[in-house]
């Protein structure tokens, strides 16, 4: 009886000790479900950061946050100029024209910019972008430094971001020509800073998360308001007094890869379309042709540190209106003051 007793005793402990090994299993697979979700979000969030510090148009901020970022950018913008003289005359009047050299024309321009975002609600975000521009033409062997043109923009989501959907934000930005205007500097000795007009921009970004890659891409109207009296003198002598430069179709899309926590890839490519500008002068009305800026860009995202991000781009042309070379530098500034309390 004895024996039987023992025996029905170790069996009990057997199943408690069984029981209690099974409970423990259970709660470390929920741990490790547990482990492999908050991975998941922490991957998802260092992606989003990744891609918010290559492309700062798809940033929005929290309420009462701030940044500063100053900017670096290089754009080198080569061109060849024909010189055509007149070889003779044919009967009906018409001068024949030959052509007598070819010149080589670069301009070199350097950026320093400093942007200021402010959260004013989470869903809406203030930016503020001051450019230090710096330029120089190898044709006219000339420079100019000046303030360029600065702009205000403000993003809103108006839809709460879904995991697993795209997120959408709406924009709207304003170009004021605090810059050298190219309508009142001497064509033969200066070169501007800036565009020389007002401009208003709307549009749509939209980006889509699929760890580890981000895609995203925009589309955007830019409305450049005419100048008027601008009183410039030409090359024939005639006097330029009004310009109506052409609105700009801009379009954008890429993709952002995660290589690492620390190491991040973005590539991207960007076209705009501008329609004629239009010249009125003292000799009649003229009208320029449609330019077509297209661009491929690629940078690198290197952590610094858990809250900064550096980002080195370097981009080309596509297209005869488009830059040659595109170089630029994104550093988060950390100034005491800036960061909400």
């Amino acid at each position: 009886m004895r024996i039987r007793g023992y025996t029905g005793a170790a069996a009990l402990l057997l199943c408690i000790s069984g029981l209690s090994v099974a409970e423990e299993a259970s709660v470390d697979q929920a741990r490790d479900a547990l482990a492999k979700k908050s991975d998941d979000a922490d991957s998802a969030k260092a992606l989003e950061e990744v891609f918010q510090a290559a492309e700062k148009s798809y940033t929005l901020l929290k309420k009462g946050e701030r940044t500063l970022t100053y900017g670096f950018d290089y754009a080198l913008v080569r061109d060849q100029r024909l010189t055509l003289v007149p070889l003779t005359t044919t009967s009906g009047g018409t001068q024949i024209y030959g052509l007598a050299g070819r010149q080589s024309q670069a301009q070199h321009t350097f950026t320093n910019s400093f942007t200021f975002d402010y959260g004013i609600w989470d869903n809406l975000t203030f930016s503020f972008r001051l450019p230090l521009v710096a330029k120089y033409d190898t044709e006219m062997d000339t420079h100019a430094y000046s303030l360029g043109d600065v702009s205000a923009t403000l993003r809103w989501q108006p839809w709460a971001a879904v995991r697993g959907r795209p997120v959408t934000t709406l924009y709207t930005t304003i170009g004021l020509p605090t810059g050298d205007s190219p309508y009142k500097t001497n064509l033969d000795k200066d070169i501007s800073t800036g565009n020389g007009y007002y401009s208003l921009g709307f549009g749509a970004n939209m980006s889509y998360v699929i760890d580890p890659v981000v895609l995203y891409g925009s589309l955007g109207y830019t409305w450049n308001l005419p100048v008027d009296d601008v009183h410039q003198t030409l090359a024939d002598d005639s006097r330029l007094e009004k310009v109506s430069p052409g609105n700009t179709i801009n379009f954008n899309m890429g993709m952002a890869y995660a290589l690492s926590y620390d190491v991040s890839l973005a590539t991207s490519y960007q076209m705009a379309y501008t329609l004629k500008n239009r010249y009125h002068t003292t000799a009649g009305t003229f009208e320029s042709s449609e330019q077509t800026s297209s661009i491929m860009n690629f940078s690198l995202g290197l952590r610094t540190s858990p809250d900064y991000i550096v980002n080195v781009n370097a981009g080309f042309g596509l297209t005869e209106d488009s830059p040659d070379v595109l170089l630029g530098l994104s550093v988060p500034l950390d100034i005491k003051g800036l960061k909400a309390q």
